[in-house]
């Protein structure tokens, strides 16, 4: 089954993508499409899958089974054509810390051949647009993790791809810089119509910055869609109803009802956990008919984080 279904602007499509080592199998059969222009987050578990999946559509590895289509290239076939269109920040920034900051993209815009014009112009784009131009001159070596994780996302993108591959780019940053890093991708997808196929364990991120998310586990997928979507698929609201006088039989009648899935009291707080498209007010009604004092009612939906959990602990 693949999940998406088919699409005009297709960046990855992958089409029952299998890698196994010996015995074990890494990637699962995955099939799932991405579309262009997006920031797709691919979220799991330290040893779900995520990274060799990311060399499979690379063509760093080649599939046990399956295929997968990258900007139109097999991965099989054409995988330095898709390295050539690619940019990919992995496991380190691949950075040279005794060059400065405009030395580092010269570099590699020399290694893609760029022409020295073309190279000095993107050379500054980029540091203008993660704001490190008044830093250029710098040595990269004394740089900040962020700062460096920074340059490292526009080495990666020196070359104008159509499609950049980001394996944990927040990982180690302390919360400013990962928020302001985050703000930075954003603006880039906009700036330059970019595919950034992410992968990170922080789902606050994942929420706010990406409009497709994929979540895998022990290689295998588990769900595709938008982040309200797989909210929305594990039934996950609450309501948090404060007031006193909440007793035994009250909360047991309460718990019975087809539109509740859980309880938890704490002191003068009741969090009552929703099945989807439940209706609140005749909750609240057989509290007050049960004798709490309600004080107020607050009905959040589920984050992305909570719908996260759901999964892992359904598939476990």
């Amino acid at each position: 089954m693949r999940y998406g279904g088919p699409m005009n602007d297709v960046a990855i499509r992958a089409e029952q993508l299998t890698r196994e080592f010996g015995s074990t199998r890494a990637v699962d059969g995955l099939a799932f499409d991405v579309p262009s222009g997006i920031v797709f987050g691919f979220l799991g578990p330290n040893g779900s899958g995520k990274t060799t999946t990311i060399r499979l559509l690379l063509g760093l590895l080649e599939p046990s089974a399956g295929t997968a289509q990258v900007l139109g290239h097999d991965v099989r076939r054409d995988a330095a054509a898709i390295r050539l269109q690619s940019g990919a920040l992995l496991e380190y920034p691949g950075l040279y810390e005794r060059l400065t900051a405009l030395d580092n993209l010269d570099f590699y815009g020399r290694i893609w051949h760029m022409p020295a014009g073309d190279r000095r112009a993107r050379a500054r784009e980029l540091l203008e647009q993660f704001g490190l131009w008044e830093r250029r001159d710098e040595r990269v070596g004394g740089w900040s993790r962020g700062m460096r994780q920074k340059l490292g996302i526009a080495r990666a993108l020196m070359h104008r791809p159509a499609l950049v591959f980001l394996d944990e780019p927040t990982a180690g940053l302390d919360p400013i810089a990962a928020a302001q890093l985050v703000d930075d991708l954003d603006a880039l997808v906009v700036s330059e119509g970019v595919t950034i196929f992410l992968t990170t364990h922080n789902l606050h991120e994942a929420e706010k910055l990406c409009r497709r998310v994929g979540v895998i586990r022990n290689g295998r997928l588990l769900a595709v869609g938008s982040p309200r979507e797989l909210v929305r698929s594990t039934d996950g609201a609450h309501v948090d109803v404060i007031g006193t006088g909440f007793c035994d039989r009250t909360l047991g009648v309460l718990a019975a009802r087809p539109e509740v899935s859980g309880l938890n009291l704490r002191d003068d707080r009741l969090r009552i956990e929703l099945r989807r498209d439940a209706v609140m007010a005749p909750l609240v009604s057989l509290l007050v008919e049960g004798g709490v004092a309600v004080e107020e009612v607050r009905r959040e939906h589920a984050t992305l984080e909570e719908a996260f959990i759901a999964l892992m602990e359904r598939e476990a």
